[in-house]
């Protein structure tokens, strides 16, 4: 039986609700509406975050993208990511997604409520994990049956939803808008871009590791690894990526292992890292969204990355990101 909530909008000062609540809000395969609470999220009960943004468009690695929640009570919170820790180790690091009812405002930045350790284990057991032998129950598995395909006018819809709740500036969505109208009429001229003419697509190994300092390589070194679909081994170079050929960034951490959309089948992935301050633009998604709310990480070759002369700094510990 859900209670009514407040709608929350960036930067609401939130509290998770106790495990007790949270439950009632759930069905017998531990979601609501389709949407999980997943095993990863307990720690957060009686915890308190600040709202990051209203969830309205999401990307999808698949047909039908973008694509929304049904009923526009979802959003994400500063900070938060998935540590994959209760999903055999997935280093996808999803940011997670909130349903208003398992959230209260509040106003105290100091407060934090007591979690009674039964409660956890109760909710605990009512959570699906996986399926079957490497097929998992997540967030990211169930977003086909949680959301659905916007069409161009609920695009802008959203589009428009996003900037009265505070998701980005009227700036912001001009410049975004911007970027989507270059791609698109550049695709129109010549083509997807970036794309390359190889058949077999070559591959490098740096075993880089995180706090490691790297160069990302010019786009034309980078054109030569594409297919003509710009993928290497079925690795998408994005447009947004290319705004960091010749910057240096730090390893965040390697990627062995992620979770696929909408299958929840984990898959293995070689001589991939994630790198500092590197998450998906989405300028490509049309209507100037100018990103998504999943904020996903940026996966990268290490054929697209050389080593930088600088020594690596000490390794920082991020919260929520699994690295092996």
């Amino acid at each position: 039986m859900n209670q009514p909530t407040k709608r929350l909008y960036r930067d609401d000062l939130v509290e998770v609700k106790a495990p007790d609540e949270i439950l009632q809000t759930l069905d017998a395969n531990g979601a609501l509406d389709h949407l999980p609470f997943m095993p990863e999220m307990i720690q957060f009960c009686g915890r308190r975050f600040r709202v990051s943004r209203r969830a309205l468009p999401i990307c999808f690695s698949g047909p039908g993208s973008p694509r929304a929640f049904r009923a526009d009570d979802v959003v994400t919170l500063d900070g938060v990511r998935c540590s994959g820790a209760a999903h055999d180790g997935c280093q996808k690091a999803c940011v997670i997604f909130w349903r208003e009812a398992w959230l209260r405002k509040v106003e105290d930045t100091t407060g934090q409520s007591q979690v009674d350790l039964r409660s956890l284990d109760r909710l605990r057991t009512r959570l699906k994990v996986s399926i079957g032998a490497k097929t998992y129950i997540c967030q990211a598995s169930e977003l086909l049956k949680a959301t659905d395909p916007l069409s161009r006018w609920e695009k802008l819809g959203r589009l428009l939803s996003g900037l009265r709740a505070g998701n980005f500036t009227a700036l912001q969505m001009a410049q975004h808008s911007g970027i989507w109208l270059f791609l698109k009429f550049r695709r129109m001229l010549v083509g997807e871009y970036p794309r390359g003419s190889s058949k077999s697509t070559p591959v490098e190994s740096l075993n880089l590791q995180p706090g490691e300092w790297v160069e990302v390589k010019s786009m034309q070194s980078i054109i030569e690894t594409l297919d003509v679909r710009g993928l290497n081994r079925g690795l998408w170079f994005s447009p947004d990526m290319r705004r960091s050929c010749g910057q240096r960034r730090r390893v965040k951490g390697r990627l062995d292992k992620i979770i696929v959309d909408g299958t929840g089948q984990m898959t293995p992935l070689r001589n991939t890292v994630c790198l500092e301050d590197s998450t998906c633009g989405c300028s490509y998604m049309g209507f100037g969204m100018g990103g998504c709310s999943r904020c996903e990480l940026t996966y990268w070759r290490e054929i697209w990355l050389r080593r930088s002369d600088e020594q690596s700094d000490p390794v920082p510990i991020y919260r929520g990101f699994v690295s092996t």
